[in-house]
């Protein structure tokens, strides 16, 4: 996903699974290495297809509280608990994701990847086993929206420190490869729930991954030595001072409130219009499909077009998709074509971590605030998605402005 301010792509997740490869690096991460350690690397560096691998499992292993495990809870183990609670799950889980990073960033610096994974890796699998024998809403909570997600924030941080173009090309594209299991687990889950129930799903989701994290213990190690750097307020307020940085934490916010809403509330809003239940627990892998293409496009783009510039547009088109498509969609045509379409849009698209939680932790109760006093009516809700996507691609584009004027053509 290219991010802004940069020409390649840099990495991002939501909660329904449709998360940026961490194998993903810009060019101006490329730059900041060569200089912070003072010597330039050339060639392909050993360890490449070990870090695709590293993606892969990263993505298998980073269990979501997605829109089908939502409509679950929803419908089944938490039915008496309205939208707007229910949702708390996923955007707890959606905010330690992202909001942990600036802590995970100093303890890789410092000590490196090995013991944030392990610790990442242990809490993961305690959550997941914690979770199979929760029948209580607090109890889902602690152990799925806060302890979960922790073994995120390892390979988070572990970026592939690759510097030709071509090794870069040849990873990103094994990525994407790879990202098949964003498609193929809701679908797997959503078949053992029905077959074994909810404990047991939990369970063996608890093992595969417990397998996976395994392997991925015993092959960690980092290319680069720790590089430990003080930590200041000084320097965490620095970028504050600029007006376009301000900006852009103002855009990425309003873009997740936006862009999580969907989401989250995908399989549920097309139950309640009448799809079937075996078709709608196949919309998240509907998604994640589309965002594989988006992302692929995004990628093969970004150097010639300009990341910034895909990502404005992108943005604009995923809010006029949910202001025209999503909300006058009334049959199952509509609504898979809305979602391969948003999928695609929001494939393109990387948000700044930090900045990313707080929509992740508020929109989905937001939402389901409006759809309680609506009476049921997800119109409102989808309104509130698209406006905040429309005015959130609005603030990026006056960066662009501001940066680079009305010239089009310019690479940004």
């Amino acid at each position: 996903m290219p991010t802004p301010g940069s020409t390649d792509q840099s990495p991002s997740t939501v909660a329904t699974g449709n998360d940026s490869s961490s194998a993903e690096i810009s060019a101006g991460n490329e730059r900041s290495e060569r200089m912070s350690h003072g010597r330039p690397l050339t060639g392909c560096p050993t360890g490449v297809w070990q870090r695709g691998l590293w993606s892969w499992v990263r993505g298998v292993c980073c269990f979501a509280a997605s829109g089908g495990s939502t409509a679950y809870y929803e419908h089944n183990l938490l039915r008496q608990y309205s939208s707007s609670k229910v949702s708390w799950i996923p955007s707890l889980q959606i905010f330690f994701m992202f909001a942990m990073g600036p802590i995970a960033g100093q303890i890789y610096d410092r000590f490196g990847p090995r013991y944030l994974l392990l610790g990442g890796s242990l809490l993961h699998v305690f959550g997941l086993m914690m979770t199979s024998i929760s029948n209580r809403y607090y109890q889902i909570l602690v152990s799925q929206a806060y302890v979960v997600p922790l073994v995120w924030l390892p390979f988070s941080k572990q970026h592939p420190q690759l510097v030709q173009q071509e090794a870069w090309c040849s990873i990103r594209h094994c990525v994407l490869r790879l990202k098949h299991r964003e498609i193929v687990y809701p679908i797997m889950i959503s078949k053992i729930i029905n077959i074994l129930g909810f404990p047991w799903t939990m369970r063996t989701c608890a093992f595969i991954i417990f397998f996976l994290l395994r392997i991925a213990n015993l092959t960690v190690r980092s290319r680069l030595p720790p590089n430990p750097r003080k930590l200041s307020m000084e320097s965490l307020m620095r970028p504050f001072k600029e007006l376009k940085m301000m900006l852009l934490v103002a855009s990425f916010s309003i873009l997740a409130f936006g862009i999580f809403v969907p989401m989250n509330y995908l399989v549920t809003e097309a139950m309640a219009k009448g799809m079937g239940r075996d078709l709608a627990e196949y919309l998240v892998a509907i998604l994640n499909a589309g965002s594989l293409s988006g992302r692929l496009g995004a990628g093969t783009f970004a150097d010639t077009i300009g990341s910034y510039n895909i990502f404005a547009v992108v943005t604009y088109i995923a809010g006029i998709l949910v202001l025209a498509l999503w909300i006058p969609a009334s049959s199952n045509a509509g609504t898979i074509v809305f979602t391969v379409l948003f999928g695609f849009a929001t494939g393109a698209t990387g948000l700044l971590f930090l900045f990313a939680s707080i929509g992740g932790l508020t929109a989905n109760p937001i939402a389901g605030t409006i759809l309680q006093h609506s009476g049921g009516s997800y119109t409102g809700m989808k309104i509130f998605s698209g406006v905040l996507l429309i005015v959130g691609s609005t603030l990026t584009i006056g960066v662009r402005l501001r940066e680079k004027g009305l010239k089009l053509k310019v690479i940004f």
